[in-house]
């Protein structure tokens, strides 16, 4: 076969690859919207779940995924912005560092369920922390770090070689150069790696079942003591997440309004995870345009 038709054949078939996935993930998304964004209203977002009565909203379990995350990523981005400087700037190629990538590796593939499982084990009967927003952190942590490790390493990879010469020959340490240089020219790259790393975290539920629990307590928004057991910033409550909620509701619930409740919950999961993957690349493309305007 000539070798025009052969690449006009394989640029065929890759094409009806790429359009076929896209057509399945604008399915997926659009039949999910579809369903649920007429559930969706003010009173829907605002309001207390229902056990059996109708008419019951998200507001605990939304705000509960949120608190979550922002905890995730105060516990996991210190750990995994130290491991991927680490990795890009000092480890050198002997047995340590690999033992740290596959490590990474292995951390990268382990089943929620088996994360949620030793997060039961651990934290919530040895360690007596029980089911709580701290212990659903913790057990996220295990599946934020090696996404943005291998973000952060990377990012601070693709910084050309020329910034780092410049700083050592201005006479700056090797971690004056990383802090001053370095880091702010990969920051476009980094926080696009948290926030897509957000979305990942926020619509998690496997791990979350085992470890932040399956009931939304009715907590005080106006009591702001985070010692305080009624607290809605208290790390030791249990918390259902809107992830874990509509697991509940197709699985467990018996109020007349379960199926709106699951699709509108469905839908604001979506579009919640959407604005953070179109967020992720609408900043980093901004502060990229930014720094380099400003060259």
């Amino acid at each position: 076969m000539h070798p025009k038709r052969t690449d006009k054949i394989a640029t065929g078939i890759i094409y009806a690859v790429v359009a076929t996935v896209v057509a399945i993930l604008v399915f997926l998304i659009g039949y999910i919207l579809y369903n649920g964004v007429p559930d969706i209203t003010w009173h829907f977002l605002t309001s207390q779940a229902q056990s059996f009565s109708a008419g019951g909203g998200i507001r605990d379990q939304l705000f509960n995924s949120l608190y979550l995350l922002v905890l995730t990523l105060i516990i996991s981005f210190p750990i995994a912005m130290g491991a991927g400087i680490y990795l890009a700037e000092y480890a050198k190629d002997n047995w340590i560092t690999d033992v740290i990538r596959t490590s990474i590796e292995v951390l990268s593939s382990l089943p929620s369920v088996v994360v949620g499982l030793f997060g039961y084990l651990l934290l919530v009967n040895q360690l007596n922390m029980g089911f709580s927003i701290l212990s659903g952190a913790i057990a996220l942590t295990f599946f934020n770090l090696p996404l943005l490790t291998r973000n952060i390493e990377e990012s601070l990879n693709s910084v050309p070689d020329l910034q780092k010469e410049a700083g050592i020959s201005l006479g700056l340490s090797d971690w004056k150069t990383i802090t001053k240089i370095i880091v702010p020219e990969g920051l476009p790259g980094i926080l696009t790696g948290v926030i897509l790393s957000s979305g990942r975290v926020f619509g998690e539920a496997a791990a979350l079942i085992y470890t932040a629990g399956q009931s939304a307590p009715s907590v005080s928004y106006t009591n702001w003591n985070i010692f305080n057991a009624n607290s809605f910033l208290n790390p030791m409550r249990p918390a259902e997440t809107l992830a874990v909620h509509i697991w509940k509701v197709n699985t467990e619930a018996v109020t007349p309004d379960a199926h709106a409740i699951s699709s509108g919950s469905s839908a604001v999961l979506i579009i919640v995870i959407l604005i953070f993957n179109l967020g992720a690349r609408f900043i980093g493309n901004h502060i990229y345009k930014k720094m380099t305007a400003a060259k």
